[in-house]
């Protein structure tokens, strides 16, 4: 009888004590994240816009996109640890400075204005204002190289990164492994700066029927698109449209707009690139989405405001070798002899490209 009891005694507490190994297993499982790979796809939000051409190699995923905004936001990624890619290209500001020339981590100026960083996906012809990356992930990577900007190795870059527990499961999550690479970097930066979408200003919602232009607006838009005819004023625009085309407004390509004549061009753009003469002061004509929020204006910054930049091409154009064809024409023929009234509407209308979802998108936001 007491063996019995004893045996039951046994068989009782062998069973609390698998129970109570089961319930700390099922607490383990809860409490810490099994590390898998995730390839969810993440969507690209077009508004109107086509569907972009996004790289085979490189396909957006809702875990790359978050790496890829840790480490756009990453203060780590610059020699001092003070600056971040963020720091230079700020939310609010349409993911440009406000600086004419970004300053550094050594307290130096670059050479040129910071570009606005949105519709990235929808560029198909190099990056930065002389187009010398040839691909998104390159252009990423240069900033941080660069003596001028923040000024660090990629190999002391991945080597502080290595350091972070949070990094290396991320770029298991996003690569499959935790193996931290310049290229991985790269990728996941070109992921993030390819979901930045801008395509909810108030033109979007005129376009598609949910807003409606004020008529000064309306007025602006008109200018905006038609041709300059100066025989024909009352009928004349300001000919925006043949360089910022598409619903992106802008032709993705690098055309001089009479900045400077040959004689006082002292940047040769373009043509440090190819070393044609034939590119000397051209630039990347960018997107006019969100003009109203990334002031100065041009490659140099030299315009503070958009009273500035219009006047440029109503009276201020600069003949020289390489001059836009197009702008030849306005400038043979006195300017584009917009009145006062044309040049405030032709702003107005520039305004209602502003989209405010954009600055306050959390998805885009500083995750740290």
């Amino acid at each position: 009888m007491e063996k019995s009891n004893l045996t039951k005694g046994l068989l009782f507490l062998c069973f609390v004590l698998f129970f109570f190994q089961s319930c700390q297993n099922d607490n383990d499982e809860i409490g810490n994240e099994t590390l898998l790979y995730d390839g969810t796809p993440y969507q690209i939000k077009t508004g109107s816009l086509e569907q972009p051409a996004i790289s085979g190699d490189n396909k957006l995923t809702v875990q790359g996109v978050k790496l890829g905004r840790m480490l756009f936001y990453e203060k780590k990624l610059s020699a001092t640890q003070t600056q971040s890619c963020a720091s230079c290209h700020r939310q609010e500001h349409a993911f440009t400075d406000t600086a004419r020339f970004s300053e550094g981590v050594r307290g130096l100026q670059g050479k040129r204005n910071a570009m606005a960083i949105f519709n990235m996906a929808w560029n198909t012809n190099e990056f930065f204002w002389d187009g010398r990356a040839h691909l998104l992930r390159h252009q990423s990577l240069m900033p941080i190289q660069d003596p001028l900007e923040m000024d660090e190795s990629l190999a002391n870059v991945v080597n502080k990164l290595k350091g972070e527990k949070s990094y290396r499961d991320q770029f298991f999550r996003a690569f499959g492994t935790e193996e931290i690479t310049p290229q991985r970097i790269s990728l996941a930066l070109e992921q993030f700066m390819n979901s930045i979408v801008s395509v909810n200003s108030k033109y979007d919602r005129f376009e598609n029927g949910t807003a409606i232009l004020d008529s000064l607006e309306e007025r602006g838009r008109y200018l905006f698109f038609a041709e300059f005819n100066p025989s024909f004023p009352s009928l004349s625009g300001a000919d925006c449209a043949h360089c910022h085309s598409t619903k992106n407004f802008e032709n993705d390509k690098y055309l001089n707009n009479g900045l400077d004549s040959d004689a006082d061009m002292a940047d040769d753009g373009r043509m440090k690139v190819t070393n044609d003469p034939n590119d000397k002061g051209k630039f990347k004509i960018t997107s006019l989405r969100n003009i109203e929020l990334t002031a100065p204006y041009m490659h140099d910054g030299r315009f503070k405001t958009l009273e500035e930049v219009v006047e440029h091409y109503n009276s201020g154009l600069k003949n020289s070798s390489t001059l836009d064809p197009t702008l030849i024409y306005p400038l043979n023929n006195g300017g584009l002899q917009l009145s006062s009234d044309d040049k405030k509407a032709l702003i107005a209308f520039l305004k209602t490209l502003t989209d405010d979802d954009l600055m306050t998108n959390l998805e885009y936001s500083n995750p740290f």
